[in-house]
C-alpha cells in the first residue's frame, strides 16, 4: 500500500511540474531526435515560402505517403504562386483529383490570387497576414510562419494535440476549441528561439511516427518517454480525450455508365456544395431496379441496347456515406439524342479524355476503374476527405 500511495504522489508531483516547467524541457530531446531521425520529404529539400504552404494544405487529414506523387505533379505545373493564382479551375481540379477536400484547393488559389494582389506575389512573413488569406488557420500559418520564416509561433494540430496529451496526462477534451487555442499558448512560451520551425516539424514527426494516434504508440523509441506520464502511469492508450464524433448520415445511389461506341456521359456538379465543380457520371437517387434506369433513359430519348449490373460500392465522406449501385448501359448514340432538363447537362467524352480533363471525384473510382477511364495516378480509395 505505502509503495502503491508513493508511486501515485510522485506521479502527482510529476503532473503538477508539467503544467508549470515541463514543455521546456522537451525541446533539446526532441530536436536531437528529429536531426538523427527526420524523414527525406520533397518540401523539407526546398523550404520556400510557397512549397511549404502547398505541402501543408495537402498534408491537412492526408497521409504523407499519399501526398508525395500529388506534391511533385503539383509543383512540376504550378511551380509559382503567379501560376497558381492564373491556372484555370479545371486543371486546379484536375491536379488535385483523389486528395479530396476540394475546397483546400479553391481556397489555395484565392490566397494565391490576394497574395499576388496585396503582397507583391511573395508570401508575407506575417503570422496575422498568413492567417489572414482564405484557407489558412492558426495551424497552417504556425507552420509557415515558422518553418519558412523562423518566426516563433506554434503549429498546433491533431499529431501535436495527441502527443502533449500524453505528455501531460491532459484530462482535457482536444475536440474544444478552448483547449486547443490553451495548447497553442502553452506551447508558443515552450519553443525555442533559434529552431521553431524544426521545432514544430518534430512535434509533427513524433505525432505521425512514433506516438500514434492508432494502436500501440512506440514509448521505446520516443525521446520523450522519460517525460511521458501517461508513459509513466501504463495508460498512453487512454490519450487523448475526445469527444465522441456525431454519426454519419447515408445516402443510396445509382450510378448511370452511358456510354455509345466511343464515349461515355458525364455531368458537372454545381459550383458550391459536395465535390463542387466536379465531373460525375449521371446518377439516380435511391437504388432503383435494372427497368427503371431503361425507363428512365428511353424516357429521356436515348436508344438501350444492352444493361448490365456493375457491382455496388460505398465511398466515406467526413459526414457523410454513399452506397451505390452502378449499371453499364450501352446506347445506340449518345450525342444529340438525350431530351429533357435531367439531361440537357450531359456532356460526352471518350474515357481517354479525362487523363488530361474533366476531374472526376475518387468516390467513384470503382465504376472509373471497371471502365478503364484514366484519372490520376496514386488515387485513395475509401477517401474520407471529398467536401
Amino acid at each position: 500500500m505505502k509503495k502503491q500511495t508513493a508511486k501515485q504522489d510522485n506521479l502527482g508531483n510529476l503532473k503538477e511540474e508539467f503544467k508549470t516547467e515541463s514543455l521546456k524541457r522537451i525541446s533539446n530531446p526532441l530536436l536531437s531526435w528529429y536531426d538523427e531521425n527526420k524523414r527525406i520529404l520533397p518540401w523539407r529539400e526546398d523550404a520556400s515560402p510557397y512549397r511549404v504552404w502547398v505541402s501543408e494544405i495537402m498534408l491537412q487529414q492526408t497521409r504523407v505517403e499519399a501526398v508525395k506523387p500529388y506534391y511533385e505533379r503539383f509543383m512540376k505545373a504550378l511551380p509559382s504562386i503567379a501560376a497558381l493564382a492564373s491556372a484555370q479551375e479545371e486543371d486546379l481540379l484536375k491536379l488535385w483529383e483523389g486528395l479530396g477536400y476540394y475546397n483546400r484547393v479553391r481556397n489555395l488559389q484565392k490566397a494565391a490570387r490576394i497574395v499576388t494582389e496585396r503582397h507583391g506575389g511573395e508570401m508575407p512573413a506575417d503570422y496575422d497576414a498568413l492567417l489572414a488569406l482564405p484557407g489558412i488557420g492558426h495551424y497552417t500559418a504556425g507552420a509557415i510562419a515558422s518553418i519558412a520564416f523562423q518566426i516563433r509561433k506554434p503549429a498546433v494540430d491533431g499529431n501535436v494535440l495527441r502527443v502533449l496529451s500524453r505528455l501531460r496526462a491532459d484530462e482535457r477534451s482536444i475536440s474544444d476549441e478552448k483547449v486547443k487555442k490553451a495548447v497553442e499558448e502553452e506551447l508558443e512560451e515552450a519553443m525555442p528561439t533559434d529552431r521553431p520551425g524544426d521545432f514544430n516539424q518534430a512535434m509533427m514527426e513524433i505525432g505521425a511516427c512514433v506516438c500514434l494516434p492508432n494502436g500501440t504508440p512506440k514509448c521505446e523509441a520516443c525521446p520523450l518517454a522519460k517525460l511521458c506520464i501517461a508513459h509513466a502511469n501504463g495508460a498512453e492508450e487512454a490519450y487523448p480525450r475526445k469527444d465522441a464524433k456525431k454519426a454519419r448520415t447515408s445516402e443510396e445511389k445509382t450510378v448511370l455508365l452511358v456510354r455509345d461506341e466511343g464515349k461515355i456521359a458525364l455531368r458537372k456538379r454545381p459550383a458550391k456544395g459536395l465535390l463542387a465543380g466536379m465531373y460525375e457520371f449521371p446518377c439516380l437517387p435511391g437504388k432503383v431496379s435494372q427497368k427503371e434506369v431503361v425507363r428512365y433513359l428511353r424516357d429521356h430519348g436515348m436508344k438501350v441496347l444492352r444493361i448490365q449490373p456493375m457491382g455496388e460500392a460505398k465511398h466515406v465522406f467526413t459526414h457523410k456515406e454513399w452506397h451505390m449501385q452502378g449499371f453499364l448501359v450501352r446506347v445506340d448514340e449518345l450525342e444529340g439524342k438525350g431530351f429533357g432538363e435531367e439531361v440537357k447537362d450531359w456532356i460526352y467524352v471518350a474515357p481517354t479524355e479525362t487523363r488530361e480533363r474533366f476531374p472526376i471525384p475518387s468516390a467513384y473510382e470503382y465504376y472509373a476503374r471497371a471502365l478503364s477511364m484514366q484519372r490520376g495516378k496514386n488515387l485513395i480509395l475509401e477517401d474520407k476527405r471529398e467536401t
